[in-house]
């Protein structure tokens, strides 16, 4: 390699890392949840995926987002006073919580899950009859919530919940809802 490759990508690598994405880290999943409510509330686009296993600390899911827009990040986190780990640059691509839904058809009704969570409804009327999975101890209390009510009027279980479990219900849930307005 000449100096003037080592040159080279030195100076790509300063400007990926000046124009690319970073990462906020959390101790607390529920701390990822009140964060991407916040900015998204805001208009600020962020996405939650799960960081680089070198940079995990506290739970294992991050908000990603612009680099230049870190500090309206810091601003709105001030503001909420909520405190996350760190801000961190990163290079390479980061996978979602749960990437993939799979939909499972039983006649009359539809299962979608998200990750290890499930959520099963009636497909006429929207009405959620079985929350599963996870392992997580809000699960219980999700259930009681969701199941016999309908999607539309259903509160997400982002809003009740503070887990990684209930994070992954909340997008089944929200898969569910798309596939059921069709």
């Amino acid at each position: 390699m000449t100096l003037k490759d080592i040159f080279l990508k030195v100076l790509r690598r300063a400007h990926s890392d000046a124009h690319g994405t970073g990462v906020a880290l959390f101790e607390q999943t529920g701390d990822v949840i009140r964060a991407e409510q916040l900015l998204k509330d805001a208009g600020i686009p962020v996405a939650v995926k799960a960081p680089p296993s070198h940079m995990r600390k506290g739970c294992d899911l991050a908000i990603e987002y612009r680099l230049e827009q870190e500090p309206f990040l810091r601003g709105i986190f001030d503001a909420n006073n909520l405190r996350p780990l760190g801000f961190f640059p990163v290079t390479e691509d980061l996978p979602g919580p749960a990437s993939l839904f799979a939909h499972k058809d039983f006649g009359e009704y539809m299962m979608v899950r998200a990750a290890n969570m499930k959520i099963t409804i009636e497909k006429v009327s929207g009405r959620i009859v079985n929350v599963s999975g996870g392992g997580c101890p809000d699960v219980p209390h999700l259930a009681r919530i969701l199941v016999n009510q309908t999607l539309g009027e259903a509160e997400p279980p982002r809003k009740k919940g503070q887990s990684l479990c209930a994070y992954a219900l909340h997008l089944a849930f929200e898969e569910a809802k798309r596939l059921w307005n069709g």
